[in-house]
Order: C-alpha cells, then structure tokens, then sequence
C-alpha cells in the first residue's frame, strides 16, 4: 500500500445494475476522503448475489487501507449485505442489543417486526456505524464500513465514519479552461507532464450549445508545484492562441 491512506468502494445492488437508480453515492465518498488525504482507487458495482459480494469485498479489503459498501441492508428479503459481509470475515450474524433497542424505540408498538428487525443483525465482532437519519445503523467491521444506500442516509452514516478514519496528505488541484480543441494542446501538455512527473495532468474536454473547449487539470500533493503546472498550462495555452481561464471546482 502506499504511504497515504487508499480506499475502495463497493455498490451493491441489482437496480444500480439496471439502470433504475442512479449512484451518486460513491461521487460524494470520493469528496468526502479527499478532504482527509485519502486516495480513492477503485469504485465496484456487483448484483444482490451473496457469493459475489464476498467475492469482491475480501479482494478489495485485502487491496486497501478502508473498503466503503453501499446498499443491502434494509429490511427486505434482497437486503442481504450483512450476510455475505459476515461470510467475508469468517463469522457469525446475530441480533446486535444496541441496534435492536434502537430501532424498538423507533417504532409504535407492534410494527417493529420480524423484517424490520433484520436491519438489527450484525456480524460478530462488528461495531455499530450510527445513523441520524433514519436510525437504522451501518457496520464496521477490521476496515470495512457498511453503508446504507440511500443517500441521505449514507452521509448521515458517512458523519459517523470520518473521525474515525486515518488522514493522508491532502491532493491540491489547479484547473485551467480553455476554448481549444484537445487535439492541439495534447502535445504541449504531455511536456509539461514530463516537467511534473509526480503530479497527475488531465485533460476534459467539453461540447457545448455556445461551442467546445477544453479543461486542464493538474493534482498532486505539493500545492506549490500545482500551481507551477498551472501557470505552465496557461503559457502553454497562450502559445496556442487560446485564452486561459481558472476554473473554480
């Protein structure tokens, strides 16, 4: 692993799978560890299949500092992400006190029933992941955090999370816009790629109704040295006749 923090992310779910929901929770994990100097470096999708989610969470789990799941722990028959997590690990699944009196306290009486009390199984071994959204908690488990997919309950979970994760040296980022075509700025920024070798240059270009362009992007950990690529980028830029504009993310 490297010297920073690494993290992956693994949605599950067959209806990201089909197209009936969008995921936008992993763009928001993905902001979230940035701010901490984690680097996010491989983001999953698999179906509601158990022997599949085992799969890909212990291959990601041994692969990375932090694994963040989405998705399959609510109360319905499809829910089944606590199951395969507890598979993962080599443990066993039982009804957590804390999580059971939690939820109880959320429901009239009568209407906590045997489905809903599935969100209050947890692996063995496992600590609770709170949730002020919607009660209902997430899991962590060695470096594994089992999240929600709904989003607003995710970020609710993700609250809980943060604090207790390892920080790395924050990424800094310069973007520099420019209405030119990418085909005649991909030669003057792979040399500046090779005058910054241990920052990231990207190149994004855009289509739009009032015409095309193109942004510039250069990361790294050294903020100096990013604005340096920056200014780099815009005489470049300038060479080629267009004009460059910084973009504010």
């Amino acid at each position: 692993m490297s010297e920073n923090p690494t993290a992956a992310v693994l949605v599950i779910g067959d209806e990201i799978l089909s197209g009936r929901t969008q995921d936008t929770n992993t763009n928001y994990i993905a902001r979230q560890l940035s701010t901490l100097g984690i680097d996010l470096k491989e983001a999953r999708v698999v179906g509601d299949v158990e022997d599949e989610i085992v799969a890909a969470l212990n291959a990601l789990r041994a692969r990375y500092t932090y694994v963040f799941t989405t998705g399959g722990i609510g109360p319905t028959h499809d829910d089944i992400t606590a199951d395969a997590v507890a598979k993962a690990f080599g443990v066993g699944i039982d009804y957590h006190p804390e999580a059971m009196a939690l939820l109880a306290a959320r429901y009239k009486p009568g209407e906590f029933n045997d489905m809903r009390k599935r969100m209050a199984r947890i692996p063995k071994g496992a600590e609770l992941v709170r949730n002020t959204a919607s009660v209902a908690p997430g899991i962590h488990i060695g470096n594994v955090y089992v999240m929600a997919g709904v989003p607003m309950i995710m970020r609710a979970m993700m609250e809980d999370i943060m604090p207790r994760l390892k920080r790395g040296a924050v990424v800094h980022s310069a973007t520099v816009g420019a209405r030119i075509g990418e085909g005649r700025i991909a030669e003057g920024l792979m040399r500046i790629q090779k005058d910054f070798p241990e920052l990231a240059l990207g190149s994004y270009p855009y289509y739009r109704d009032d015409g095309f362009g193109v942004q510039l992007v250069a990361r790294g950990r050294d903020a100096a040295k990013v604005e340096d690529a920056a200014r780099a980028i815009e005489a470049m830029l300038r060479a080629q006749g267009a004009e460059p504009e910084r973009v504010i993310s």
